[in-house]
């Protein structure tokens, strides 16, 4: 009821952090005047209630088209997006960082899963632990949600780095040495995209994982 069942984790996590931040000891906030921290509580609130997956599909769709039009892209739109990419980003790091945070996340699932049957409550997705195949619903996880939103951040960051090349580069004043046509030869730079070889990797190891338990199944059921 406190947070009206919208958005309940990420308004929890927002106002527990201003909470402490309230503290005169943990007060990293206090060389800010009034506008700027009203600027800096409205940034936060924005970003971190953006990680809600409820939300996920349509930040993508606006993104895309973002990145599709000749504006500048949304400052705050941008930096909601880099910190949800963030926020799912392990499968995007190689196997032994992505496996151990995908055993911390299910976990959890499970414990909220356990809890959940015994208020006799329905189980929530990947919560129940005698349903959920980890290795399939981990390869779900990058097909249809984390590959997708990298590919579409990387091209966010693709063109706001050139945008901020073609102005530094019309700020330059012409000489003879660089004359002002020059930039329009010089190749665009582009962000460097790690994740793509690690999704991969990580994509294969879960399939060896699952084509082992299916497998295993039968043997099991018998």
């Amino acid at each position: 009821m406190l947070y009206n069942d919208r958005s309940v984790l990420e308004n929890h996590h927002i106002s527990a952090a201003f909470r402490v931040m309230a503290r005169e000891d943990c007060n990293i906030l206090a060389g800010l005047d009034r506008a700027q921290y009203k600027e800096f509580r409205e940034m936060v609130i924005e970003m971190v209630l953006a990680t809600d997956m409820s939300m996920h599909f349509q930040q993508i769709k606006n993104m895309k088209n973002m990145t599709a039009m000749p504006d500048t892209i949304d400052k705050m739109k941008a930096m909601s997006l880099i910190l949800h990419c963030a926020d799912i980003s392990h499968p995007g790091k190689a196997w032994h960082l992505h496996h151990v945070w995908t055993e911390h996340l299910m976990a959890e699932f499970f414990k909220q899963g356990d809890r959940e049957r015994s208020l006799g409550l329905p189980f929530s997705p990947l919560c129940d632990r005698t349903n959920t195949l980890v290795a399939e619903s981990q390869m779900g996880f990058i097909d249809f949600i984390v590959e997708p939103t990298l590919t579409v951040m990387g091209d966010m960051l693709d063109k706001i780095l050139q945008a901020a090349d073609e102005e530094a580069t019309l700020s330059r004043p012409a000489t003879p040495e660089r004359p002002a046509s020059a930039s329009s030869h010089k190749s665009r730079r582009s962000v460097s995209r790690p994740w793509v070889s690690c999704l991969e990797d990580n994509k294969a190891q879960w399939k060896d994982m699952a084509d082992k338990e299916r497998k295993e199944q039968p043997a099991q059921d018998g």
